[in-house]
């Protein structure tokens, strides 16, 4: 009889332990078949389906576009500089595959005094990577103050301020009554009064007007009638806007087909809502920015501003307006007063992998969204970031014009305030494996929030609709679920306090959808990425090994691998790479700044996949990065402990 080595035994058990103690939602939980089933409550609300944020909705990988041209630091100001590189590719005819090029920027220091444009499709920005020092780094030094530099680097056809009035004006042909009764939330398909003016491949907008029936649906936004703010839901431009593509006709039904979901419930009796085709005025693609470092000081003392002197300094450091299909990856940014990196009248884009740390706007409002999406972002996916010091972390500020917006696997540490739709039935929000740290104000305080924020603000009301939060971990703060009127927002698997009576809620409101908190071991264990693979029909079943592969989100440069599992972790992780060819292996474990912390490896080795063990006890909780050297070739992975 064979026998089999104890560490197999061990394998196994342990694999068939982790089997036992899964457990599944009740209103999300996978079939005979393996996908998920929906079950939607007696209203019709249910979870949708998130897995169509990011670059091309997720559908295919980022791209690696060919460098074409390169710029080098000079002595003094940079702007005309980089912008006449940035120009130089911008001039390059389009190719088939809709790219003109990557713009490399050297490693150094690139001081630039007002806005530097990528406003030209199919351009690529890329550095030599977003680390501190500028031997090895590209670190883009803005120098302007708020009004030449409103923010450093700006991508895409639109302006810095849109309003609910911009996005998507433009028409082609008239307005299209929708005809279905109520379109419930999660919908793709939905009847018209005539579908002859469209065709498969249109690019649509949905429309549901600010009327005063729905804002009474919705009990004026939750806004306490003795604050004397309600009038700010009354007077606010509160449309709901989708855009989306048609993907196929039926015209014997008079239905079409979108590509995406719907993230609310349209009633047909509070608001009659319409389609119509947009002209995509001003609206750019295929714009990425790659491994680049910004830090924003202060111009009249060459040195980071402190905190309360905003005056002279740049807002935002990386903004996206008017851009659909981009992408920002790699990238680090320091010392913003409003956003490290915000999103205005975008659709399905990624921002994977970006640090956005120490800003140093005032706690107040206005101020420290270190990930932010505002007026028209739609179908954005935030991956593997990390936020410092912010005051909400990851925040939805856009209003009713946002949907589908996903923050997976991402990290808030040092927070003074809670990630949350911050304002006015933003919907479609999913906080997937979020993890809040260390919080600066309180460790009890809340740290994310899909709720009524009442008169916060200006009278926020109810900020997020539709939304989730799965799977998330905000140690010893507080997790705020409250379901609005006409919705439902959800708790699953969660590890806090999670609640939605007041208090700790702020406003008292019924208590939304809560389940498995404390429970570890929710299968799925992301949302995001069993949805992804759901639609993509790349797995089969719910214990498909793919779903680790996923998550373990893998770094690729020339067929060069590596991963960590766990991550997060604590207090050790498997760090498994791989080398196509015989080289000396260099793998260390670095800090935020680049400070080497341990090195695992340092030896030759044959081509092959092997693995080391990171055991993080003796360090601080946190985010670190794992860095594989192989010749001329470094890729690095970003992992987080939690203790």
């Amino acid at each position: 009889m064979k026998r089999f080595p104890l560490k197999m035994i061990f394998v196994v058990l342990s694999f068939l332990s982790r089997l036992d103690s899964q457990w599944h939602s009740s209103i999300v939980y996978p079939g005979s078949g393996g996908a998920l089933i929906y079950k939607a409550d007696s209203k019709g609300n249910r979870i949708p389906d998130f897995s169509y944020s990011g670059y091309k909705n997720g559908n295919v990988q980022i791209p690696t576009v060919p460098v074409v041209d390169t710029v080098a630091p000079m002595a003094g100001d940079n702007t005309l500089n980089v912008q006449s590189a940035i120009n130089r590719v911008a001039a390059r005819p389009l190719g088939a595959n809709g790219f003109r090029g990557a713009l490399l920027m050297r490693p150094g220091k690139y001081r630039v005094s007002t806005m530097v444009n990528l406003n030209a499709s199919g351009v690529v920005l890329i550095g030599a990577g977003d680390g501190s020092d500028s031997l090895t780094n590209t670190i883009i030094v803005a120098t302007g103050d708020s009004l030449s530099q409103p923010a450093v680097l700006v991508a895409g056809g639109g302006g810095l301020d849109p309003s609910n009035n911009s996005v998507w004006p433009g028409k082609i042909g008239s307005k299209v009554n929708i005809t279905s009764d109520t379109v419930y939330v999660g919908t793709r398909t939905i009847q018209v009064a005539d579908v002859s003016q469209f065709s498969p491949g249109d690019n649509i907008v949905l429309f549901q007007d600010d009327t005063t029936p729905w804002k009474r649906a919705v009990e004026w936004g939750g806004v306490p009638n003795d604050t004397g703010v309600t009038s700010y839901w009354a007077n606010a431009n509160l449309e709901i806007k989708y855009n989306r593509f048609i993907t196929s006709i039926q015209s014997a039904t008079k239905t079409i087909t979108v590509d995406v979901p719907i993230y609310t419930t349209l009633v047909r009796a509070l608001s009659q809502s319409v389609i119509y085709k947009t002209d995509r005025a001003g609206i750019l693609t295929n714009i990425g920015i790659e491994n680049i470092r910004v830090d924003i000081i202060n111009p009249f003392n060459q040195s980071p501003a402190v905190d309360g002197d905003e005056r002279h300094h740049a807002q935002d450091a990386i903004y996206l307006g008017m851009i659909e299909d981009a992408w920002v990856r790699h990238c680090t940014v320091l010392h913003f007063v409003r956003s490290g990196f915000i999103t205005a009248v975008a659709t399905r884009v990624t921002i994977d992998s970006c640090n956005a740390i120490d800003p140093i706007g005032t706690i107040d409002g206005q101020r420290r969204y270190n990930f932010d999406s505002d007026y028209g972002s739609q179908m954005i996916l935030f991956s593997n970031c990390y936020a410092k010091y912010g005051r909400h972390s990851y925040a939805v500020n856009g209003t009713s014009t946002v949907s589908g917006i996903v923050f997976y696997n991402c990290i808030s540490e040092r927070a003074f305030a809670p990630s949350e739709g911050h304002r006015l039935w933003s919907q479609g929000l999913l906080y997937d494996n979020y993890h809040d740290m260390n919080r600066s104000d309180s460790p009890t305080e809340r740290a994310l929030g899909l709720y009524d924020r009442g008169d916060g603000g200006s009278g926020h009301g109810w900020s997020a609709a539709h939304s989730v939060a799965w799977n998330c971990s905000v140690g010893t703060g507080t997790i705020i679920i409250q379901r609005p009127p006409t919705a439902q927002n959800y708790s699953v698997g969660c590890s806090g306090v999670v609640s939605g009576v007041k208090p700790p809620a702020p406003f008292d409101q019924p208590e939304g959808y809560i389940e498995g908190t404390n429970i570890p071991g929710i299968n799925p264990s992301s949302l995001y990425m069993k949805q992804l693979g759901d639609r993509m029909k790349s797995m089969t079943s719910v214990n498909d090994s793919r779903t680790e592969d996923l998550e373990r989100n893998d770094i690729t440069t020339e067929n060069n691998t590596i991963s960590a599992y766990p991550n997060p972790f604590n207090p050790a992780t498997t760090i498994r790479y791989r080398i196509t060819s015989p080289s000396v292996v260099r793998l260390t474990i670095c800090d935020l700044l680049g400070k080497e912390l341990d090195e695992l490896v340092n030896e030759f080795r044959s081509a092959g996949t092997y693995q080391a063990e990171w055991n993080a006890s003796n360090h601080s909780s946190g985010l670190y990065f794992c860095m594989l050297k192989t010749g001329s070739s470094i890729i690095v992975q970003r992992i987080s402990y939690l203790k």
